[in-house]
This record gives C-alpha cells, sequence and structure tokens, in this order.
C-alpha cells in the first residue's frame, strides 16, 4: 500500500467531472502513468495540444494517459462552453485523451484534484500555485505524484519524456 492510499490522499481519489458530463471517474486511471495537465484555448502555449496528444497516443499501450483540465482562470483563455471546448480540441489537435470539466486551479475556488497537485516541487523548486496554463503533473501508477514540469516545458521534451518512461517502467 503506497503512502497516497495510506492517506487517502491520492490525486486519483479525487470525483471531477467530465468534459461532457458525468463523473470523469479519476479511479480509472489506478496503475497507469497519468500527465495532468491545465490546458486552454486561447493560450500562446496552446500548440501544446499537439505535442499532448502525440505523447498520449506514443505510450497509451503503454499504461500512460494524458488527462486535460480546462481552467479560464489565466487572462481568461478558455471562455468557452465544454461544446466548444471539445469541438476546438477534437477539429484543432485531433485531441483523443480524455478532458475533464473545467475547474478553477488556483485560489478559494481551488479545485480538490489541485489541492493534492500543488505541493509537489518541480525540478526548480516550485511548488504552490499553478503559474499558468499548461503546468503539468505526472502521477505514478501509484497515485503519487513523481514529476511536475513548468507550463514553457514542452511535451515531448526530454524531461517529460524521460519521466514518462521511468515511470511506466
Amino acid at each position: 500500500m503506497t503512502t497516497a492510499e495510506k492517506n487517502g490522499s491520492s490525486p486519483l481519489d479525487v470525483e471531477i467531472g467530465a468534459l461532457n458530463g458525468g463523473s470523469a471517474g479519476l479511479d480509472r486511471y489506478a496503475g497507469r502513468v497519468v500527465l495532468v495537465v491545465n490546458v486552454a484555448s486561447k493560450c500562446g502555449l496552446t500548440p501544446q495540444y499537439a505535442g499532448l496528444e502525440r505523447l498520449h497516443e506514443r505510450y497509451a499501450e503503454q499504461g500512460f494517459t494524458v488527462l486535460g483540465v480546462p481552467c479560464n482562470q489565466f487572462l481568461g483563455q478558455e471562455p468557452g462552453s465544454a461544446e466548444e471546448i471539445a469541438e476546438f480540441c477534437s477539429a484543432t489537435y485531433g485531441v483523443t485523451f480524455p478532458m475533464t470539466e473545467k475547474i478553477e486551479v488556483n485560489g478559494d475556488g481551488r479545485h480538490a484534484l489541485y489541492e493534492r497537485l500543488t505541493g509537489f516541487a518541480d525540478a526548480e523548486g516550485h511548488s504552490g500555485d499553478i503559474r499558468w496554463n499548461f503546468e503539468k503533473f505526472l502521477i505514478g501508477r501509484d497515485g503519487e505524484v513523481v514529476a511536475r514540469f513548468s507550463p514553457q516545458t514542452e511535451p515531448e521534451s526530454a524531461q517529460v519524456v524521460a519521466a514518462v518512461e521511468k515511470a511506466l517502467g
């Protein structure tokens, strides 16, 4: 039993809605490696969707999933409805990875998922509030956060790929 399982503090224990309604059921990712990314459709970093999709496709059969988490907290760069977000991601970037409902990642309204993620520090020592769209958290098969990457870190960068491959074993 992992520390996260003992404490009930795994990010995968959190309930969150799916973008298309219903539950996203994060517990379905138990035993998988998951890259959680707060995403936005109208951001300078939005082209990262393409790299996220390629990463998802490259490692999906090995037990890897990208999980997109829309957020409109950074200069209103994700203003659309669930339907608009889904259509944009599919039509523009061919996104097939799962997406959650739009949530808040910072402040008083911070979703419980991000309450559990933001305590983890990245390689530069940053922990706490999400800095911008496309900040990334890698969750290992045991439900523990194993890495955090800044928004500017490309999904297919050597650091992200190495961390994913290590987590996949």
